[in-house]
């Protein structure tokens, strides 16, 4: 047991929620010949194996299982140590990996990046703006921002704000158009929206409120490239007024007819709430959007 340290049980860590060398030598910041010799040590250590490897990466064995509970806590220990004795009194410093919908972290959060930079020169923020779920227990992201208030359990989550979403229309295609003053209008209009299975959050579901006949002839799983889409002229989208009305070739259409609310919440897992780092970037965040609340509802 001389050879089993903290090191190894970090790359057992990554190596689980990752599951491949690679993926996990990244997150780590090592060679992934390191990580695979430790976790090679660690194996060694402990006389029992804990993955399953594979072409397709690796899995935990009925041994790893067990190994998972023990290790999280004793990272949850080391990360409660480091806030509250390792950082005090510390400038604000080392990686914080923020986890965002894309039309939040590309077109609002990404813009405000600097601010954060000024404030804290020494901080290194991952924004990862991109449709998905993060999930936090495997250290997908330190911080993310959500659609949705998550279950009860062990993350800490708070309301950013409600935003408004409208439907817009390029000025180059309201002008080649019929004119739209009622909802009945809307039907033989060309619209862009959302890959119905990719969808990653019902909250995303947006055309229904739309009623009637539908045509949706330009799909995608990506906001931005929808509001390029819009922008181009492709047809009418439903959008965001932190996105939309930011955007002068864009006009709302039934802008009282068709109105939909949803909200944003930031998320972290309880172990890194405490440290300086991801309080700060917490603090910027919240911030950042109380000083935006009008553009996020409207108006």
């Amino acid at each position: 047991m001389a050879e089993f340290d903290w090191n190894a049980l970090k790359s057992f860590l990554a190596v689980a929620r990752m599951g491949r060398l690679t993926a996990a030598a990244a997150r780590l910041g090592a060679d992934h010949t390191t990580v695979a010799r430790r976790v090679d040590a660690l194996e060694l250590a402990l006389g029992a194996k804990l993955f399953w490897r594979s072409p397709t990466g690796y899995s935990l064995t009925a041994h790893g299982e067990r190994l998972l509970s023990t290790a999280e806590a004793m990272e949850s220990l080391a990360l409660k140590a480091r806030g509250e004795v390792g950082e005090a009194g510390l400038h604000v410093s080392g990686a914080v990996r923020i986890g965002a919908p894309e039309g939040f972290g590309s077109y609002f959060l990404a813009r405000r990046m600097a601010n954060l930079g000024r404030l804290h020169p020494d901080l290194e923020v991952q924004l990862v703006a991109m449709p998905a779920t993060f999930s936090l227990s495997k250290r997908e992201a330190d911080l993310a921002i959500t659609l949705r208030c998550p279950p009860k359990g062990r993350l800490v989550a708070r309301k950013l704000t409600d935003y408004r979403l409208r439907l817009y229309g390029a000025h180059a295609y309201l002008d080649e158009h019929e004119p739209i003053v009622r909802r009945a209008d809307l039907t033989g209009h060309r619209f862009i929206g959302y890959i119905e299975d990719l969808l990653y959050a019902e909250e995303l579901d947006y055309l229904e409120a739309l009623g009637g006949k539908i045509e949706v002839g330009l799909k995608s799983s990506n906001l931005i490239a929808q509001l390029q889409a819009t922008l181009a002229g492709a047809g009418l989208c439903i959008l965001p007024d932190f996105i939309g009305a930011a955007e002068p070739s864009l006009v709302p259409v039934l802008s009282e007819e068709v109105s939909l609310t949803r909200a944003f919440w930031l998320v972290t897992h309880p172990d890194l709430a405490g440290l300086a780092r991801v309080q700060a970037v917490s603090a910027f965040v919240v911030e950042a959007v109380k000083q935006a609340r009008d553009l996020f509802l409207g108006k």
